[in-house]
């Protein structure tokens, strides 16, 4: 029997892809669990439309990340600081204050895991982040730290 994986299945196929299984497991196993459909050309012709519409969601969701990248090049998030006696900075500033300060002045909306860089902000003056904004998209922001008065 001749069946499209709708979903991975371990030791059959990938997602998509046309396998021969054997009748009874098709039919009473993969077809009743949602895991694929029976092989016809209506129902390919279904999985190529559903594979077009995908490309062109990733085409979009990439030129989006790209345009916000150019957006972030441009923005510098300011925060202000306790500091000692020999000018080092009281504890960092959290990828989370910067995801709460994009939001509030930029309304920029972005998760705090996709701060990919490792490095903290637990200095004055200003620092670079990187921030992965789709797969293969990454954006950078500056963060200014000033001591408070």
């Amino acid at each position: 029997m001749k069946v499209i994986l709708l979903k991975d299945v371990k030791g059959v196929g990938k997602k998509s892809e046309i396998v021969n299984v054997k009748d009874g497991y098709g039919a009473n196993f993969l077809i009743p669990r949602g895991l694929a459909v029976a092989y016809s050309e209506k129902a390919l012709e279904i999985l190529n439309q559903q594979k077009a519409d995908e490309k062109e969601q990733i085409r979009i969701a990439t030129e989006n990340a790209k345009a916000l990248a150019e957006k972030l090049k441009n923005i510098t998030v300011e925060f202000t600081a306790n500091c000692g006696s020999d000018g080092r900075m009281f504890g960092t500033i959290s990828t989370k204050q910067i995801e709460q300060e994009l939001k509030a002045k930029f309304n920029i909306d972005i998760d705090k895991r996709k701060i990919i860089s490792k490095t903290a902000v637990d200095r004055l003056g200003y620092t670079k982040l990187q921030i992965e904004l789709y797969k293969g998209v990454i954006g950078e922001i500056n963060v200014h730290v000033s001591e408070k008065k």
